[in-house]
């Protein structure tokens, strides 16, 4: 659950990078110094913020890659500001990279695993404005409310139909996963498929309507169980960017 930005600085500047990363528990100023390579695969920068002291300290490290599909260049970065090492990396939007700027966002690294759901409680709401849904998930570990933003960016049908965003202590919204309308095969009701990446792995669930729920703007949400006869949509994956 983190997010941010970055920017590069001028040529001439003492850090090549400045920026911010924001989580649901922090919000922390970071640079990125340029550090001699010792191998092909060594670090290029190291990350450095000022502690609460007033102290610089290095809390990671960070890579120049190029995406295997479509050849455009990100940071990847790997950070621990007292948490746990996490993953993150920073991607330049189609209009910055247009544009020749210098302005990345900083995104979850997409995980691999899938956390399970187990005893997960939870409300969506539609909002009377925006095309927009307000909601919490929470279990004995966490608990979290959340918006459901539409996607403007939706172009294709796989594509999500809403981003899932929560806030950091000052205000910065965090997106941590996305979510797709769909229907039932066997009822034809509709419901909302959601995944949500969690540094446990990703969390997938679903919004669905009970019977005195049914036609309101309620839905409670349920643990996704996965068995032979159960509806799967081929949408439900994690795109954070798409």
């Amino acid at each position: 659950m983190f997010a941010g930005t970055l920017t590069k600085n001028a040529e001439t500047a003492a850090t090549a990078y400045s920026g911010m990363i924001h989580s649901s528990q922090f919000d922390i100023a970071i640079q990125l110094e340029t550090r001699t390579k010792m191998s092909e695969r060594s670090p290029d920068f190291d990350v450095t913020a000022v502690n609460k002291s007033g102290r610089k300290v290095r809390i990671g490290t960070a890579w120049n890659e190029t995406g295997n599909t479509t050849g455009n260049p990100y940071i990847s970065m790997q950070i621990d500001v007292g948490l746990g090492p996490f993953r993150v990396n920073a991607v330049q939007t189609k209009e910055a990279r247009d544009a020749q700027s210098g302005a990345y966002e900083i995104i979850p690294l997409v995980s691999n695993g899938t956390m399970k759901s187990g005893s997960i409680s939870g409300e969506l709401t539609a909002m009377d404005a925006d095309n927009a849904f307000a909601g919490y998930i929470a279990n004995m570990m966490f608990d979290l409310d959340f918006m459901l933003i539409e996607n403007e960016f939706k172009t294709e049908e796989t594509h999500p139909d809403y981003r899932i965003e929560v806030s950091s202590p000052r205000g910065h919204p965090i997106r941590v996963g996305s979510a797709w309308m769909a229907k039932s095969n066997r009822t034809g009701n509709d419901y909302v498929s959601l995944l949500i990446n969690t540094p446990d792995g990703d969390l997938r669930v679903n919004a669905v309507q009970n019977e005195e729920q049914r036609g309101g703007q309620t839905f409670s949400i349920i643990p996704f169980v996965e068995s032979a006869g159960q509806d799967r949509s081929d949408n439900a994956g994690l795109a954070l960017v798409g």
